[in-house]
């Protein structure tokens, strides 16, 4: 099989795979080929907005394991390739030279075992770093199940990795993966975890997972509550959500014909909101109500839940109450705080300083007077209003959502 056949194989098996971007690593260039240095390189998804193009690609899409949401599974009949790793470090190269790409994103499908993949991976990467002297950005799979030496060897050469945990619970995972073993993902996490606390070179960039969304009967309260708990127990730099994309037929996955895409959308809204907005998940959501609102993103259906603790007055309310109104952004509300202390503010002053405010009217006083025009402060009316003026749109990071 020609190369440029493999590559095309093995690329799109790699694309269902969404823990591939990433950011913070401090690799600089020693002399060799790239530079995998916050400056040197750019990473999807980065807090202010920069991008990276990375060599995204499986070494083999030839898979022992038959999980059922997988379009590599062993059961399916599909064109299989692999990559050497003198391969697939060319190609990096090569790739890089021309300006195709700044970095590698690096995966596998579970050939013979565990440990056998690895060693394959950390040989790739061994020939990047050494060889070819390759010092840009590179995140690795690693595979659960495999040996702590291993783990611990290409933690050294990469810049993240990431140990996907597939599907938000135990009880899933053994009815679509039975292959996978929780346990086995946990303990590469919390090695992984160890090894970036006591090395700071050891993935300098962190390590990340990956949840598929809509392949189970899992809520979005169980995988809002997992991620919370990921976050505060092995420190993840991002948990990432892939809508269910169904490439197979099984008895035991949803009949679906597109993937959730909305649902993953409001699963990243409120990971924003755990992570930047001091959020905890049992505030965004509950046994009673599981699911998020697929009309109206988290923050202004937590505000919508607890209608009696608004509308906040601008001028006294803590920061913590200002970061919960919708409308309002970690910025605007850092903006909001420091120009109290100079000057009462008013509706005017604070669509100046970035506050949206065909969001934020609804929920905030100024000096005690309401701007909305609603005629009540009633749940119901400002939920149609927020639905009418079109307020649905995607959580921002820093600026107002």
């Amino acid at each position: 099989m020609k190369l440029e056949e493999k590559l095309s194989i093995l690329a799109e098996s790699a694309k269902y795979d969404a823990s591939c971007s990433s950011s913070g690593s401090d690799r600089k260039n020693n002399g060799g080929t790239g530079n995998g240095h916050i400056s040197g390189i750019c990473h999807s998804f980065t807090s202010d907005g920069r991008c990276v193009s990375l060599l995204k690609i499986l070494m083999t899409n030839s898979c022992i394991y038959d999980c059922k949401y997988c379009i590599n599974r062993r059961s399916n009949n599909i064109k299989r390739a692999i990559l050497t790793p003198e391969e697939i470090a060319n190609l990096t190269i090569n790739f890089y030279k021309r300006n195709y790409i700044e970095g590698l994103f690096l995966s596998s499908a579970i050939i013979k075992d565990a440990d056998y993949t690895m060693k394959l991976i950390i040989e790739t990467i061994y020939l990047l770093r050494n060889k070819y002297k390759f010092n840009g950005y590179i995140h690795t799979k690693c595979i659960p199940g495999s040996s702590k030496y291993l783990i611990d060897e290409l933690g050294k050469l990469s810049d993240r990795m990431s140990a996907n945990i597939e599907l938000p619970s135990n009880d899933n995972l053994k009815l679509l993966a039975p292959d996978k073993k929780s346990n086995n993902i946990f303990g590469a996490m919390s090695e992984i975890r160890n090894e970036i606390q006591n090395n700071r070179k050891f993935v300098p960039a962190g390590q990340s997972t990956q949840m598929i969304i809509g392949a189970s009967d899992d809520s979005d309260y169980q995988i809002i509550n997992l991620t919370e708990g990921l976050y505060n127990k092995f420190d993840l730099k991002r948990v990432y959500y892939s809508a269910y994309v169904p490439v197979n037929n099984d008895r035991n996955l949803p009949s679906i014909k597109t993937p959730p895409l909305k649902r993953e959308n409001r699963l990243y809204q409120a990971d924003w909101l755990l992570r930047f907005y001091g959020f905890k998940a049992n505030e965004l959501l509950s046994h009673k109500n599981p699911n998020f609102n697929l009309l109206l993103d988290p923050k202004a259906n937590y505000a919508l839940n607890n209608i009696d603790n608004y509308p906040i007055e601008i001028n006294k309310a803590d920061y913590k109450d200002i970061l919960r109104v919708p409308g309002i952004g970690v910025k605007s509300a850092k903006r909001i705080i420091m120009t109290r202390k100079v000057t009462h503010l008013d509706f005017d002053t604070l669509k100046r300083i970035g506050v949206v405010l065909k969001r934020a009217k609804y929920f905030i006083t100024c000096d005690g007077k309401y701007y909305s025009k609603t005629g009540a402060f009633q749940k119901d009316i400002i939920y149609r209003q927020l639905l009418l003026e079109g307020n649905i749109k995607q959580l921002s990071l820093f600026e107002n959502e």
